[in-house]
């Protein structure tokens, strides 16, 4: 057996999303924040996660998280998130999956009832509190980065469907906000393929219009996630349709898209703090979020939320490239 490239990964998923952890092969990437190494791992090493996310070692949805040494004092592991629409700065569903992953390993000291791991990613600090029962891990409330809104009730002129109202906000990435029943389209998922189109040219639009630019973040400036909202939701139970770029929907409720959900709501006046916001995923699982605090971004209004979900491993594995492979980072199809 001849390999030029062997990753070792502890696979999961949460709510039905999955997260390939990879705990070897990688080495330190370089860069003196997390958001350093993101951006240099985009522009150096992203074979690695061509190799790791697209077929045949992944899929189409496929995502996942590159545990590295903490570049913070105040923190046990760093985290860069892959997928196959590129390096996000925050992952929601992740989060979740890399401490279910950490505490079933064994990877970290584990106690009971909560088992508290700091993350450093590369929005900022992220922590995640682990119900444990038993030694399982048995949930996970993660305190996200500041959410906060872009813009509320805005428009944008999308070719073949015509002015949409959407509003933008930060949740971890950017997420725009659209009601289905604005483009015409029922919260089915036997139209799936109408949805996704929707989305693209929604993100298109948008990046080519008038792009989102975080403050305080190198490199996050554009948006690849349209959350279509289902009719009759609302600030206690939302449910959604998450169309993600290059073309497919996330499996799980979305952490960081619930945080910027949640902000959006709060800055309508209809979430206040403390109030548990329950948000529903295409496939029907759920993740609950709460806001927290009230913060601010840059001069801008936002809030801490915090999402709780579940996570469950499902394999682990090692991951080769023979040098004869013909696809030596994989392929979409």
């Amino acid at each position: 057996m001849r390999s030029t490239r062997m990753f070792t990964a502890v696979d999961s998923h949460t709510e039905g999303m999955p997260t390939r952890v990879i705990t070897g092969g990688v080495g330190v990437i370089p860069g003196a924040t997390m958001n350093e190494k993101r951006l240099h791992f985009m522009e150096q090493l992203d074979d690695i996660r061509l190799l790791l996310m697209n077929e045949p070692r992944g899929h189409a949805a496929m995502s996942g998280a590159i545990l590295q040494p903490s570049t913070r004092d105040d923190a046990d592991f760093g985290v860069v998130y892959i997928e196959v629409s590129g390096c996000l700065p925050m992952c929601g569903h992740g989060t979740i999956g890399v401490a279910t992953v950490l505490v079933e390993t064994g990877m970290v000291e584990v106690q009971e009832p909560v088992t508290t791991i700091r993350l450093d990613t590369p929005a900022g600090l992220v922590i995640a509190r682990v119900a444990v029962v038993d030694g399982h891990a048995e949930s996970v409330t993660i305190e996200n980065v500041p959410s906060y809104v872009v813009r509320l009730d805005d428009t944008v002129e999308v070719p073949g469907i015509g002015v949409v109202p959407y509003s933008l906000a930060f949740g971890g990435n950017f997420y725009a906000m659209v009601d289905l029943d604005s483009v015409g389209l029922p919260f089915e998922r036997e139209r799936q393929t109408e949805i996704i189109e929707a989305g693209l040219a929604i993100m298109a639009a948008i990046n080519s219009t008038a792009p989102p630019r975080h403050p305080t973040i190198d490199g996050v400036d554009h948006v690849h996630h349209v959350e279509f909202i289902a009719p009759g939701s609302d600030a206690v139970l939302s449910r959604h349709a998450m169309a993600i770029y290059p073309g497919w929907f996330d499996r799980s409720p979305c952490g960081t898209g619930t945080s910027a959900r949640m902000a959006e709501l709060w800055a309508r006046g209809e979430l206040p703090l403390g109030q548990d916001f329950t948000n529903e995923s295409f496939i029907g699982s759920r993740f609950v979020g709460r806001l927290i605090a009230e913060t601010e971004v840059g001069g801008i209004p936002a809030v801490i939320p915090t999402i709780t979900g579940r996570a469950w491993v499902t394999g682990i594995g090692q991951y080769l490239l023979d040098p004869a492979d013909p696809f030596p980072t994989g392929f979409q199809f």
